[in-house]
């Protein structure tokens, strides 16, 4: 999705051993405003098996939720995009330690 009130989608391989590899997935680290039909069309857009969309900001015990969308619907869960989010949050919160909170819809 393109716009400038839309949040940055990330583009991240997890399990990739090297340039070029591993499952690509589509995380966005700031969801908490969108709606689910931003959510699914922008995981439509990108085209990529799943797209991880990050909907609470980590709070005191770095917990996190995560709805992860396909091209065709929301689906219950994603073990690439989980690692590829895991990394990010990670990565933006300079932390070794994320708890996430796997709710099924």
């Amino acid at each position: 999705m393109t716009g400038n009130t839309f949040p940055e989608v990330l583009h991240l391989a997890a399990f990739a051993d090297g340039p070029g590899g591993g499952n690509m997935a589509g995380v966005v680290l700031d969801a908490a405003g969108l709606s689910d039909e931003q959510m699914q069309q922008c995981a439509r857009e990108l085209g990529y098996s799943e797209t991880a969309f990050v909907t609470t900001v980590l709070d005191v015990n770095r917990g996190a939720r995560i709805r992860y969308f396909s091209p065709g619907a929301e689906v219950p869960f994603c073990g690439h995009a989980t690692v590829a989010t895991a990394v990010a949050l990670a990565e933006k919160y300079r932390s070794r330690r994320v708890h996430f909170c796997h709710v099924c819809r």
